[in-house]
């Protein structure tokens, strides 16, 4: 599967992330209420900045953009579950506040997870216990609560992660 695919829709386009994209993509992450349920305060420069060198790195991160105004509105990153061969994790991701709740974070949700299903039989989001919103979104799309015991091998992650699974049909 090709991790940095180009997606789009009526509303959105998602492509790879590239280095040109840091001050566009710093000008949405630097709004302290996006991060308020994440753990980590990345609206901060330089907590922001580990974080987009990281994504670089990632091999896996997408930056989604207005299809219309053609303006970044955020990100997200595949990655690959060594542990869990029929599976990908969607995650790290996050959006400006104008596009919260509505057909715009459901239509990214759904471009994200569809094309993840072509390739993998499980899609894995684990989202910090705190992040309630996230879990609502996720559940939205279809995500489940998982167990390790209902999944099998699992990877581990920290105790306060909720793991979420969506499966293909």
């Amino acid at each position: 599967m090709n991790l940095q695919p180009t997606l789009a829709d009526e509303l959105v386009e998602i492509r790879p992330l590239l280095a040109k994209d840091r001050e566009a993509l710093y000008f949405v992450a630097k709004d302290p209420n996006i991060w308020e349920q994440h753990p980590v305060d990345r609206y901060k420069r330089e907590l922001f900045d580990m974080f987009f060198d990281e994504s670089l790195k990632s091999g896996g991160c997408l930056v989604i953009l207005d299809k219309k105004t053609q303006q970044i509105i955020g990100s997200s990153r595949y990655k690959l579950l060594a542990d869990f061969p029929h599976g990908i994790e969607i995650g790290w991701s996050f959006l400006a506040r104008t596009y919260w709740g509505g057909l715009y974070n459901g239509a990214i949700k759904r471009l994200l997870m569809d094309y993840a299903l072509l390739h993998f039989e499980h899609v894995v989001y684990f989202i910090d216990s705190k992040n309630i919103r996230s879990q609502k979104a996720v559940e939205k799309i279809g995500g489940k609560k998982a167990s390790t015991a209902s999944l099998g091998a699992l990877p581990s992650t920290s105790s306060e992660n909720m793991i979420y699974v969506a499966s293909r049909s």
